[in-house]
């Protein structure tokens, strides 16, 4: 919103919990509790690791675009539109923020072929404000959206 209102987007019923547990940190493993994720962990290069696993901003990466995207498609079908071929791309990145802590950034592709510019533009905007990703970071992470 831009009048500068606080709005809350806390839930008002919790319908689903994710349970994921992480065995030694960055260079380990997480398990969920349901038994359908198992992956080994690591660091990246980058980060100077062997990135010889996943990492938690690739993890981070991939439940932001496919919750954004879920978001994006309800928002084109509440509008009559098939949003089909469309996509949505993640990059994380991480690094050292001024707290002597890290701290994330998020930038997200979105691919809208079937839509025009304006069109698309006004759909991912609402994505936006419904998204649960967009909601739990608005304000803490800075995301960038661009639409290719």
């Amino acid at each position: 919103m831009s009048d500068g209102a606080v709005v809350d987007t806390r839930p008002t019923k919790i319908m689903y919990v994710a349970e994921a547990t992480a065995h030694g940190g960055r260079n380990g493993y997480v398990t969920s509790q349901d038994g359908q994720l198992e992956l080994k962990v690591a660091m990246p290069p980058a980060l100077g690791g062997d990135g010889n696993g996943t990492n938690p901003e690739q993890l981070f990466a991939a439940g932001f675009s496919a919750c954004f995207h879920n978001a994006l498609v309800m928002v084109g079908r509440r509008a009559g539109l098939d949003l089909s071929g469309s996509t949505v791309a993640a990059k994380v990145g991480i690094g050292p923020n001024k707290q002597r802590g890290y701290g994330l950034a998020v930038a997200l592709s979105v691919s809208l072929p079937v839509v025009d510019e304006d069109v698309a533009a006004k759909l991912v905007d609402a994505a936006h404000e419904v998204c649960p990703y967009s909601n739990a970071t608005r304000g803490n992470i800075e995301v960038t959206i661009l639409l290719g």
